[in-house]
């Protein structure tokens, strides 16, 4: 007789932490959800602790009809064992809520007498990801405890194997923390918090930020935060930087601290301080440190010492690339990756998610394929880069095909390009091989800016491109837009645009074609399968292809002002205003069900607020040129022919808004709406 799992199977265990019982009670809420009859036989899944077992490590035996044994050294094993129970037998994937997985229904499951199951061994020892920007979570949760979100995303790392997490940025890392904690995940912080202190600024608003003047508030604040949390499992993040994610020299001012050697003298002695802090509190602590920004730099100048202990992070471009990232208009790119001295553990920061207000993809998939993922982190790898792995996640459903690349990675399993898009598309849309086409394809598809493989363009380069050259034309259209000499080099603001012009351009005849090629996929698709595909893959090629398309318009629109075509002008960034427009309603189109207002705050790309500033270029283009009482292009768009010579009556009703007189534009006959 086989093992039968069903309603009536039990999950015993003598003593349950915490986390295990959130565990036990994840695999009945999923036995509930797939199973359905109520008069399968009674027997239990018995939980029992093997000291001698590997950390993290599990076994599942089917002893005999009425016995399924899990057994595990810790929390972490047992966890694990009864999640993959919930994957193997009831086929629960990993991203099951965030991709719709539809669960399938049956009466119970039958498990032969034989069945073993030993756990794969990660080859990363701490794994997880940093729920970063993450300002998709803070206004969405569709009538649901608050913290929905949040249990929804642990949930799924425990399901990758993930064991550690950075839950939320300031405010959020704190308020999340003991939850993770309830679900088994190791803790550890945000490069900027260090130890997960309150920030300075916060604590004490009335004082300087500042280690000369101030150094007892510190003191005092990672005293805190190594005392609230010395009862929980945590990666201690160790490090010295400024108030806004910043070095602290220019945040805070400090001009005493005016050398390399100054600088990297005084993070040392902090980072050592404050591990002596948290050595007071927690026996046998584990420590890490952000190698990140101008950290690195001192680093590799040797101006910083660490205890040898202490986990050296080593962090990735946001794109993807293991070099420095770029910092406003200075691109290094220095290679960051630990050199054969580098001795120690070490571990990386690594970018699915980005926000740096450039070219990053907060909103849309990572632009890189997954075959550069793959060499990247197995570079790191070979470098010795095994202790710690971060991954930014940001808000999850967004970037969850290369979510789940990471999870593979983590266990040394090979990753490529057509391997990942077939697998992904059989687990979550039904094996459909136009979807996985489309999944492969995606990265190629993309606008690249420059040179490097790793400069592929996400949605904040046509939101950013088009706000920072709008911001100068309103402010000073002789001088150039300084924060666009990373892009553009030192040219006048026509040549920026233009130049700018030029690289959408060349750019959008391929993401045209993709576009094309994901709405053809949709119409194929059926029922559920077509609503998460268009929601998700055709969902990315909408808003790269109307955001891209919105900023030909906008550059076509500046460039006909500087031809004193002001109506033209006008009507042209009218036309990029609502490419914009449409690619913000595209984002709530893909809301439904428990997705309801998931992009309601797109707060850092703002794809909205980019038509927004359009339109302020557009109230200044018709005070441009229009004649002094705003009546000329009134009289030229509404009109009757018959009437437009006659003034007896200068204007027959209110002035019309901009917004009226571009509807007007758009339909009057007489206008030319060619875009040349």
């Amino acid at each position: 007789m086989n093992f039968i799992l069903g309603l009536n199977t039990n999950i015993l265990c003598s003593v349950l932490s915490a986390s295990v019982s959130n565990a036990v009670s994840i695999l009945r809420r999923d036995m509930n959800a797939c199973l359905t009859d109520k008069d399968a036989p009674h027997n239990a899944i018995r939980l029992v602790e093997e000291e001698n077992m590997a950390t993290e490590s599990y076994r599942i035996i089917v002893a005999d009809p009425s016995l399924m044994l899990i057994t595990a050294g810790d929390d972490l094993g047992f966890i694990y064992g009864l999640l993959k129970i919930s994957e193997t037998f009831l086929k629960i994937s990993p991203f099951w809520f965030w991709m719709d997985q539809e669960l399938k229904k049956q009466p119970f499951i039958s498990i032969s007498t034989d069945t073993s199951i030993c756990s794969p061994v990660p080859r990363v020892h701490f794994r997880g990801w940093f729920l970063n920007d993450e300002v998709l979570f803070i206004h969405w949760n569709n009538g649901a405890p608050k913290n929905f979100p949040w249990s929804m995303a642990f949930e799924a790392l425990l399901r990758c194997g993930g064991n550690m997490v950075i839950p939320g940025t300031d405010k959020s890392s704190r308020q999340y923390a003991d939850l993770a904690f309830q679900y088994g995940l190791w803790i550890t912080h945000h490069h900027a918090e260090p130890l997960g202190a309150e920030i300075f600024a916060r604590a004490y608003p009335d004082r300087a930020p500042s280690w000369a003047e101030n150094p007892q508030c510190f003191i005092r604040l990672w005293e805190e935060a190594a005392k609230r949390q010395k009862d929980m499992k945590v990666i201690w993040t160790l490090g010295f930087r400024g108030q806004g994610d910043c070095p602290f020299w220019e945040s805070q001012g400090e001009e005493c601290f005016d050398t390399p050697q100054k600088r990297g003298r005084l993070i040392s002695e902090l980072i050592e301080h404050q591990r002596k802090i948290v050595c007071r509190y927690v026996k046998n602590p584990i420590f890490c440190t952000n190698l990140y920004g101008e950290i690195m730099e001192l680093y590799n100048q040797g101006f910083i010492t660490l205890h040898p202990d202490i986990i050296k992070v080593w962090a990735d471009n946001g794109y993807g690339h293991m070099c420095t990232r770029r910092q406003g208009n200075h691109d290094a790119r220095v290679c960051s990756l630990p050199q054969t001295q580098d001795a120690g553990p070490h571990g990386v920061y690594y970018h699915i998610s980005f926000h740096d207000l450039q070219a990053a993809s907060h909103m849309t998939t990572l632009p890189n394929t997954v075959d550069f993922v793959s060499r990247e982190l197995n570079t790191a790898w070979d470098r010795g880069i095994r202790d710690y792995w971060i991954i930014n996640s940001s808000n999850i459903r967004p970037h969850v095909y290369y979510l789940d690349a990471v999870r593979k990675l983590w266990y040394g399993e090979y990753v490529s390009d057509s391997g990942h898009a077939n697998d992904f598309s059989h687990i979550y849309y039904l094996g459909k091989m136009q979807v996985a086409d489309c999944l492969e394809h995606y990265a190629s598809a993309l606008l690249q800016y420059g040179p490097y493989e790793d400069q592929h363009a996400g949605e904040q380069f046509y939101n950013y491109c088009v706000r920072l050259l709008a911001r100068q034309f309103i402010r000073n259209r002789a001088e150039t837009a300084q924060e666009l000499l990373w892009l553009t080099g030192p040219l006048s603001l026509h040549k920026q645009t233009e130049h700018i012009l030029d690289i959408h351009k060349k750019g959008s005849s391929a993401i045209t074609a993709y576009y094309e090629r994901c709405q053809k996929t949709s119409v194929t698709l059926t029922g559920a399968n077509r609503q998460l595909f268009d929601a998700t893959v055709l969902l990315q090629a909408k808003i790269h292809y109307f955001c891209c398309q919105g900023a030909i318009y906008f550059c076509k629109g500046i460039l006909k002002f500087w031809k004193e075509d002001y109506q033209k002008s006008f009507y042209l960034l009218g036309k990029g205003a609502d490419l914009f427009t449409a690619a913000d309603e595209a984002m709530h189109q893909a809301e439904y069900g428990v997705w309801k207002g998931f992009y309601e705050n797109d707060c850092l790309t703002d794809i909205r607020f980019t038509s927004y500033i359009i339109w302020s270029v557009m109230h200044l283009i018709r005070v441009i040129g229009d004649d002094a009482r705003l009546a000329d292009w009134y009289e030229d768009f509404v009109r009757p022919q018959a009437d437009r010579k006659v003034r007896l009556l200068a204007i027959t009703q209110h002035h019309m808004t901009d917004e009226a007189l571009y509807e007007a534009m758009k339909n009057s006959k007489n206008f030319d709406q060619t875009e040349d």
